[in-house]
């Protein structure tokens, strides 16, 4: 089960609704998945480096929550997946619908898996997002689902 470690602040902003650490481990619940642990950068750096590292004079001592995501819940791996999720959970909004559009100017973009490239990874996904702004919390988050996904779904694709 893939764990995914979310800043709780950023989260609760998200969500619009500040809760309790056991308030949200109750929604959690509810909605299927486990709040593992609540943490800092600091301490999980501790915890693996031990006290004497140097790592962890610039760690955050923002509170972040580490959830345990379900294997078949790609969705949810990040922190905007996670939110979409919770919100229609709760029904505060109603599911997204998602279209493949043709571009409006121009041929469609083609993903091109060269002969090396397709011994190791013989299937590829590819998608053009259009209008979207990346703040600092938004491009870690878009990253961090990238390696996850890699860690997940593109493991062992040795042929």
């Amino acid at each position: 089960m893939p764990t995914i470690g979310i800043k709780r602040d950023l989260l609760f902003k998200s969500l619009g609704k500040t809760y309790t650490d056991d308030d949200f481990q109750k929604l959690c619940f509810e909605f299927g998945l486990e709040l593992d642990e609540v943490t800092t950068e600091k301490q999980m750096i501790t915890k693996e480096q031990g006290e004497d590292s140097q790592l962890t004079s610039g760690a955050s001592e923002d509170i972040i929550y580490r959830i345990d995501i379900p294997a078949n819940r790609y969705d949810l791996l990040c922190l905007e997946g996670l939110v979409l999720g919770l919100l229609i959970f709760q029904g505060k909004i109603s599911p997204p619908i998602f279209k493949a559009l043709k571009p409006s100017k121009g041929d469609l973009q083609k993903l091109i898996i060269k002969p090396d490239t397709a011994r190791i990874r013989p299937f590829a996904v590819a998608a053009i997002l259009l209008n979207l702004e990346f703040n600092q919390d938004t491009y870690n988050s878009f990253i961090d689902l990238q390696d996850k996904l890699h860690q997940n779904i593109c493991r062992e694709t040795d042929p």
